[in-house]
C-alpha cells in the first residue's frame, strides 16, 4: 500500500531529528507522500508543510504551561481541524506527550489512525497514564527496550508497541578512538583523563557545579597526573562555568588542570578514561561512547521529596535502566557529596581492568540499540496504514 499523507507533530528539536529521519525513509519508500503538521528545520527541509513553529510547543515547567495553556489549547483545536481536512493515512505525535496525547485521542476518536513516537516515562512514574495512552493511540514506538517491555507487561490496556531502537545508537560508531579524540582536543595522549559534564541547564550548574568542582579538586590531589576536560553546552553555560572556576583557591591542585571547551561533549567523553555527569541523555551518550561513568544529581528539595514518592524504578540513569542492573554508580541528592563522588571516581580511575570490562559491556549494549530506528519506525507506520499489527516492526 502506498502512503499518501502523514500528519506529524513534533514538540522540540529532539523530535525534529526523529521526524526528519522518519520522513526521509518514508519518502524513499513512497516518493509521492505528503507531510503536514509541526516540525523544526530538519523536518521542514524534508518537505513538511508546517502549520505552526516548532517553538509553539516548547514550554517547560508547570507555571509556564499554565501561563500558555489558552494558546496551547487554541493550537490543538487548530491542528485537529487541519488534520481532519488533510485526511492522513496516519497521524504521528513525536514526544511532547502532554500536548500530543490529547491531540492523538481527538483524532483517533474521529477515525484517524494514530501513533506516538518516544514513550512517556510511564514505566517510572504515574503508571496509570497507560490507560489514557491506550485511548489515544493505535501504536507506541519506543526508543529503548525496557519501555517496550512495560507495554507488553500491561497487555490488558492493549497498547501495541514496537521497539525501534535509538537514533543516537545508529549515529554513533561501534568503535571509537580515544587517542584521536585526545589529539583533536589537544589533550595529553597518556594522561589519566576525566570528562566532567555538569549539565546543559542553568539549574543543573546551580545545583551541581560547586559539588562537581570540589570533587575534582579532591581527585586532583589524589591523582598527580589527572587531566580534566569540561565541555560547556552553550555560551551561557560557559560563562557560568568560568565564574565557577574563578572561585578555586590559588592553592587548589585543580588550578591549571581543568580545560574548558565549547560543546564537543561527545569528543570529551571519547577522550576520557571516566566521565562525571548529571543524569539524562548525557548518560546514554557516555554509554554509547563506551566510557565508565558516575551519575550525580541534585534537585530542589520539594522536587526530590515528590520524586521519591512517585518514581517506581530503582535507577535514574539510562545505562542502568537498559541493563536492569547497577552498572553505573548513582549518587542522588544528599548522597552526592564531593567526598562520595571523589571516592567512587577515584576507585574507577584506579582500576583500568574494571573500566575495560565496562567499556566492552557498553559496546554490546550499544550494538543492541543500533537497530536502524528510522527504518523500523517507517515499518511501523506502513503497517498501521495498511491495517496490520506493528509487533513485527520491533523484532528481527
Amino acid at each position: 500500500m502506498a502512503l499518501r499523507r502523514v500528519y506529524i507533530v513534533a514538540g522540540e528539536l529532539s523530535g525534529d531529528i526523529l521526524g526528519a529521519g522518519l520522513m526521509r525513509e518514508l519518502k524513499r519508500r513512497h516518493p509521492g507522500v505528503e507531510f503536514r503538521g509541526i516540525g523544526g528545520p530538519r523536518m521542514l527541509a524534508e518537505g513538511m508543510h508546517g502549520c505552526f513553529a516548532l517553538e509553539t510547543l516548547s514550554v517547560m515547567g508547570l507555571v509556564e504551561v499554565v501561563k500558555h495553556l489558552p494558546e496551547l489549547l487554541r493550537v490543538r483545536r487548530a491542528l485537529v481541524n487541519d488534520a481532519l481536512a488533510f485526511t492522513p493515512d496516519v497521524m504521528l505525535g513525536i514526544d511532547a506527550p502532554d500536548f500530543n496525547l490529547g491531540l492523538e485521542r481527538r483524532l483517533r476518536e474521529a477515525g484517524i489512525t494514530t501513533a506516538h513516537y518516544v514513550s512517556p516515562s510511564v514505566w517510572a512514574w504515574r503508571q496509570g497514564r497507560v490507560k489514557g495512552i491506550a485511548r489515544a493511540v493505535d501504536a507506541m514506538l519506543t526508543l529503548l527496550p525496557f519501555e517496550a517491555d512495560f507495554y507488553r507487561k500491561h497487555r490488558e490496556h492493549r497498547v501495541p508497541v514496537a521497539f525501534v531502537g535509538h537514533p543516537l545508537a545508529d549515529e554513533m560508531p561501534l568503535e571509537n578512538n580515544r587517542a584521536a579524540a585526545r589529539r583533536a582536543l589537544a589533550l595529553a595522549p597518556e594522561a589519566l583523563t576525566l570528562a566532567v559534564l555538569p549539565g546543559s541547564r542553568a539549574s543543573e550548574i546551580r545545583f551541581m557545579g560547586a559539588t562537581f568542582l570540589a570533587a575534582v579538586a579532591l581527585l586532583c590531589r589524589r591523582f598527580a597526573t589527572l587531566t580534566v576536560v569540561m565541555p560547556a553546552a552553550t555560551p551561557a553555560r560557559r560563562d557560568e562555568l568560568e565564574s565557577l572556576l574563578e572561585t578555586l583557591p590559588a592553592s587548589s591542585p585543580a588550578r591549571g588542570r581543568i580545560t574548558l571547551i565549547d560543546g564537543q561533549s561527545r569528543e570529551a567523553m571519547v577522550a576520557a578514561d571516566a566521565v562525571l555527569l548529571t543524569s539524562g541523555t548525557a548518560a546514554l551518550e557516555a554509554m554509547l561512547c563506551h566510557r565508565a561513568m558516575l551519575v550525580a544529581y541534585k534537585m530542589a528539595p520539594a522536587t526530590h521529596w515528590l520524586a521519591k514518592r512517585l518514581v517506581k524504578t530503582p535507577w535514574i540513569s539510562l545505562p542502568n535502566l537498559i541493563a536492569r542492573e547497577t552498572l553505573v554508580p548513582e549518587l542522588i541528592q544528599h548522597a552526592a557529596t564531593p567526598e562520595a563522588i571523589a571516592d567512587a571516581l577515584g576507585a574507577m580511575l584506579a582500576d583500568a581492568g574494571a573500566r575495560a570490562a565496562l567499556e566492552a559491556r557498553f559496546a554490546r549494549m550499544h550494538e543492541g540499540l543500533q537497530r536502524g530506528a528510522s527504518a523500523r519506525a517507517a515499518d511501523a507506520i506502513e503497517a498501521l496504514a495498511a491495517g496490520r499489527g506493528i509487533e513485527e516492526a520491533s523484532h528481527g
